[in-house]
């Protein structure tokens, strides 16, 4: 099968580029997912931005086709060249039977409108709880929200994180969806030695909230912070203030952005992993940690998987927190038994060529069961 990922930021975590600035949740995705896609047998290819590697490139087997750079074009009319017409003339160019997409976009729609039109299946994977709310999307412009609500709708198969997500497309969009596990890289080689008490992971944005670590290293002196994480494109005013408040906490360490090839092992050197977010969609970072044996301290708990599964803790707030981090740091047999707990489940439900296969099957029984339902109404 010719598998197509529609994913813009995704050529530096393809080609390992230790210089990249910026690498999000969705691009570690994507790359897992279309390596796996690959060693399964599929010819599989990604549509990127052009970062200077040429139009067409293959990276480790899998074909990448940059139609058009980040900044290219002439403001506001760049949406429809080279934007539109570059990304339809790579779709065109792939021919692939099955794109994938996410996250939330432009880029959603169009890619739905180019499977409609050329009879090809479109794969949508939410990303966030907010791309499931109409007006809450983190997309600029009321255009764009706009063509992203008809990818929603004009999907062969949406595949959610958790419930949650589920709920939230079938009320505000009357949608189906299907819930699919994220996919992890598995460890290798030796462990280092656990020199980071809590290690925060992102990009350094407001929605990640990454001043509650510095308040909570402000009432944990005796405990080592590292925020690790680099600027988002727009935000880096942002990302100084919060370096500059963060150079006056002796307990925190801000290495910047850490290319995924290195961040494994400072997940591996952490005893425990914290999440500030207030809203989320299911963090690569918690299955970076768990596949590691590092329990998660989060207020976000999708499904409430922390809590059930007693991979870490799910805390409330601030105070709840403080607590929670000192009493993991306090006992290490604890510590250890929750890393272990949560090291089996991630190898077990999280192997990239289990998920990756359960993509196909899951658009496979949807084609299937639309057909039986055409054989059906008439």
């Amino acid at each position: 099968m010719k598998i197509c990922i529609v994913g813009l930021d995704d050529y530096p975590q393809l080609a390992q580029l230790k210089d990249a600035k910026y690498v999000g949740g969705e691009s570690v995705q994507h790359v897992l997912l279309a390596r796996a896609w690959r060693d399964l047998g599929h010819d599989v290819s990604m549509i990127v931005h052009d970062y200077g590697q040429g139009r067409d490139t293959t990276v480790g087997g899998i074909r990448a086709v940059a139609p058009y750079s980040r900044d290219e074009g002439i403001p506001v009319l760049r949406f429809a060249h080279p934007r539109l017409t570059g990304m339809i003339g790579a779709m065109r160019e792939i021919d692939a039977d099955v794109y994938y997409q996410s996250p939330a976009g432009a880029a959603t729609g169009i890619t739905a409108w180019f499977c409609r039109r050329y009879g090809k299946r479109f794969i949508m994977r939410v990303a966030s709880d907010l791309a499931c709310i109409p007006g809450k999307q983190l997309i600029r412009y009321w255009r764009d929200r706009k063509i992203y609500e008809y990818g929603v709708r004009n999907a062969d198969l949406i595949v959610a994180q958790s419930e949650q997500q589920r709920t939230l497309l079938r009320q505000n969009y009357g949608v189906k969806s299907e819930v699919l596990d994220m996919a992890v890289e598995m460890p290798s080689g030796p462990q280092p030695a656990k020199d980071i008490d809590v290690l925060w992971v992102a990009n350094l944005r407001p929605v990640k909230r990454p001043e509650i670590v510095l308040e909570l290293a402000r009432r944990l002196p005796n405990v080592r912070f590292t925020l690790a994480g680099g600027a988002l494109p727009g935000a880096e005013d942002y990302y100084r203030t919060v370096l500059d408040a963060a150079s006056a906490i002796p307990n925190v360490i801000c290495p910047g952005a850490v290319p995924y090839t290195d961040v494994g092992a400072m997940f591996s050197r952490a005893k425990l992993f914290l999440n500030t977010s207030e809203i989320e969609g299911f963090p690569n970072t918690f299955l970076q940690a768990w596949v590691r044996a590092v329990p998660v301290v989060a207020f976000f708990d999708p499904d409430s998987l922390i809590k059930q599964r007693q991979l870490g803790h799910a805390v409330t707030d601030l105070d709840d927190m403080v607590r929670a981090i000192e009493r993991l740091l306090a006992d290490d047999a604890e510590r250890e038994r929750i890393g272990e707990r949560a090291r089996a489940y991630a190898i077990a439900q999280f192997g990239a060529n289990h998920i990756a296969s359960r993509y196909l099957d899951m658009l496979s029984a949807r084609d299937g069961a639309q057909v039986l339902n055409y054989g059906t109404s008439g």
